[in-house]
């Protein structure tokens, strides 16, 4: 467990990004979407291949 505090933040995302992390939420026992998503955010920092994560343009929207 960190020993750090959690800030509060403001961002935009896609409504089928918030439902995604809504239902990792679930699926997986967490207590909300926030935790999904510090989850995806500490992977990225810690295991994720940065490369790959941010170079691969993969927009769902622009087609």
């Amino acid at each position: 467990m960190s020993s750090l505090p959690k800030v509060r933040v403001t961002f935009e995302i896609y409504p089928d990004s918030l439902e995604m992390l809504a239902e990792v939420a679930r699926r997986y026992g967490m207590a909300d979407p926030s935790k999904a998503l510090r989850c995806l955010l500490d992977y990225a920092a810690t295991d994720g291949d940065w490369p790959a994560i941010f170079e691969e343009v993969r927009c769902r929207r622009c087609g």
